[in-house]
């Protein structure tokens, strides 16, 4: 790694930079309090673990800062949460809003010492950063989120000039990481200037940038997006005519706050497998577009005797399981757990009825196949 020269700057001359992909995941821009900046990062990113460490044991100096200065400010384009929590111990008033103990910020006049100004390595650009600050939070130890890692190489990408192939050998990158965290990034943004998706208006807390771009790695996902099977480093990476299957995707994934849409993703798995399944089925898209649970559209796109043979066992287990507590579980006065006990039966006899009728059928075209009970 290049040399750089260590200065120190005081606190209060340093500045929360609000195009850190951390940050600017939240909508955050050169008009934003710094204030809010700070509550962000307390909300979202354990800026407390690190106050609690400067309480332990100062700030380590040898961990210096990333400076850039832009507009006469001394921005830090890296360390930003180091930098709330300094100026969080700094600032009791808006310490004790943040955390509300006011004695966490309390730390020893020999640490407070070490806050008076902090180290900074002062660059010319922020290109000048890119190589470290890109290991370190794509493929090294301090990982960011998936959407961040992907703003970042495509900050790096286009306003450097830099090559995913570049990048992805620069950070060590064997795994094509690089490639689809871009690529699902152009996802979003294409979907944004086609117009038919707002990052800003998702159902939930933020954006799970996660889903997408892992979904991406599955056929079915890529075959409705008409992608085909190779990562692309197009900023439009989904063909024109496919339009409205982006929209409804990203709709089915991250819902929409202003019309109250919830995504049918609750989780990544198996959801998303579950997704990916459905989108090879014409019958189970059209449910899942009808409003069908993510369940029952999936269980459209298995195959018939799959789904009835795992039924089937499922409703033995739950009937050896109730059947295991009925002395427990069932006093005699219930008549209402009576009922659902004979309709489950009727169900049952019905069921075996169809079964053994097919079963004669074929036995008597000369099956000589023979089941009746499992212990028979």
């Amino acid at each position: 790694m290049k040399k750089w020269d260590i200065t120190y700057i005081e606190p209060n001359n340093l500045f929360l930079d609000f195009k850190n992909p951390r940050i600017a995941e939240f909508g955050h821009n050169d008009k934003t309090p710094e204030k809010d900046i700070i509550r962000n990062l307390w909300e979202t990113m354990g800026v407390l673990e690190i106050v609690l460490s400067i309480k332990a044991s100062g700030f380590f100096t040898h961990e210096p800062l990333f400076v850039v200065e832009e507009n006469g400010k001394n921005i830090v384009i890296e360390g930003n949460r180091r930098l709330a929590a300094v100026k969080s111990i700094l600032d009791p008033k808006l310490g004790e809003e943040l955390h509300g103990n006011r004695n966490v910020f309390l730390i020893s006049e020999e640490y407070q010492k070490t806050l008076e100004k902090l180290p900074v390595i002062k660059l010319n650009t922020r290109e000048d950063a890119w190589k470290y600050i890109g290991f370190k939070h794509i493929n090294g130890a301090a990982k960011w989120g998936s959407y961040a890692k992907a703003q970042y190489i495509s900050q790096i990408k286009r306003e450097y000039g830099v090559s995913l192939t570049e990048i992805a050998e620069q950070i060590g990158d064997t795994f094509k990481t690089v490639q689809r965290l871009y690529e699902g990034l152009q996802v979003i943004e294409q979907a944004e200037m086609q117009k038919v998706f707002d990052r800003t208006d998702v159902k939930g807390s933020r954006l799970y940038f996660s889903h997408l771009y892992t979904g991406l790695g599955y056929e079915g996902i890529r075959d409705y997006l008409g992608m085909g099977e190779v990562e692309s480093d197009n900023t439009h990476p989904v063909p024109e005519e496919k339009k409205e299957e982006l929209k409804q995707l990203l709709s089915w994934i991250y819902g929409s706050k202003r019309k109250d849409i919830e995504p049918i993703l609750k989780t990544q798995n198996p959801h998303l497998r579950y997704l990916d399944a459905i989108l090879k089925s014409s019958e189970a898209v059209h449910a899942l577009k009808s409003g069908s649970p993510i369940e029952v559209a999936f269980d459209l796109s298995r195959p018939k005797k799959i789904t009835f043979e795992e039924s089937l066992l499922d409703a033995k287990r739950a009937l050896m399981k109730a059947h295991s507590y009925q002395t427990e579980g069932f006093d005699g006065t219930d008549y209402g757990l009576l009922k659902q006990a004979g309709t489950i039966a009727e169900l049952a006899d019905e069921l075996y009825d169809l079964m053994e009728s097919k079963w004669k059928e074929l036995e008597s075209k000369g099956s000589k196949k023979r089941r009746i009970t499992d212990s028979d």
